[in-house]
């Protein structure tokens, strides 16, 4: 998925010139908490904020990253579901952005197994 954005402000301290990339406010990987080894296949990753809900993309195989809250700030608790897998809560994670773009959270998720 491309999407491209511009923003420039013009004010009185000057002006911002922003990139034409729309970035991810989840980076997420996900391990086996044994192994240690990272996870693709069956991987069910949900970020939810109040009642917005999605599930991440899987980015791909070169950076084994699930991925999404493009360019949406929030408070996020990520859910992780796979098969042979005790299912996974997070914390409160707090997505924030500055005057272009969010600022992405990188987030390592080890899974038990059942």
């Amino acid at each position: 998925m491309v999407i491209l954005l511009s923003c420039n402000s013009d004010d009185d301290n000057g002006s911002v010139n922003c990139t034409e990339e729309i970035r991810a406010g989840l980076v997420v990987r996900v391990k086996d908490a044994v192994t240690n080894l990272e996870l693709q296949e069956g991987i069910v990753v949900t970020a939810t904020d109040g009642s917005y809900s999605e599930i991440l993309e899987y980015g791909s195989t070169s950076t084994s990253t699930f991925v999404g809250a493009f360019e949406r700030p929030g408070n996020y608790i990520l859910t992780v579901s796979a098969n042979g897998y005790q299912s996974f809560a997070s914390g409160l994670i707090t997505v924030t952005a500055d005057v272009c773009h969010v600022i992405p959270k990188n987030v390592t998720i080890a899974l038990q197994p059942e």
